[in-house]
């Protein structure tokens, strides 16, 4: 399995990006495609999740609806879009995977993660 996450750069506050995570070695749709990020020195956060066919997707609450997660499963692909950027959301995000049908917020329950892409936003 592998998770390649691409898109990150700089931003302005208030401006969006829209991230990519390509996927391979997923064999079948029972798998979890989830989104989180790691600050410098603080601990690495949920996003969003969502299965393969976009079912099952939640958010961390703390977004308030800033970010949209979104899947094609033909292409193996997982998105996520950022919109109304703060400095605050500068950070590594990380595209992540778990086999099963039900989405989880937390990190440890994810055996497949990406490399990271870094988002910097300027204010």
């Amino acid at each position: 399995v592998q998770l390649q996450a691409s898109g990150g750069g700089l931003a302005q506050a208030g401006g969006s990006l829209t991230l990519s995570c390509a996927a391979s070695g997923l064999t079948g749709d029972t798998y979890i495609l989830a989104w989180f990020r790691q600050a410098p020195g603080k601990e690495r956060d949920f996003l969003a999740a969502s299965d393969w066919n976009g079912g099952g997707i939640f958010y961390a609450e703390s977004l308030a609806g800033r970010f949209v997660i979104s899947t094609d499963n033909a292409k193996n692909m997982v998105y996520l879009q950022m919109n109304n950027l703060k400095p605050e959301d500068t950070a590594v995000y990380y595209c992540a995977a778990r086999y099963g049908v039900t989405s989880s917020m937390w990190a440890y329950e994810y055996a497949y993660w990406g490399q990271g892409t870094q988002v910097t936003v300027s204010s």
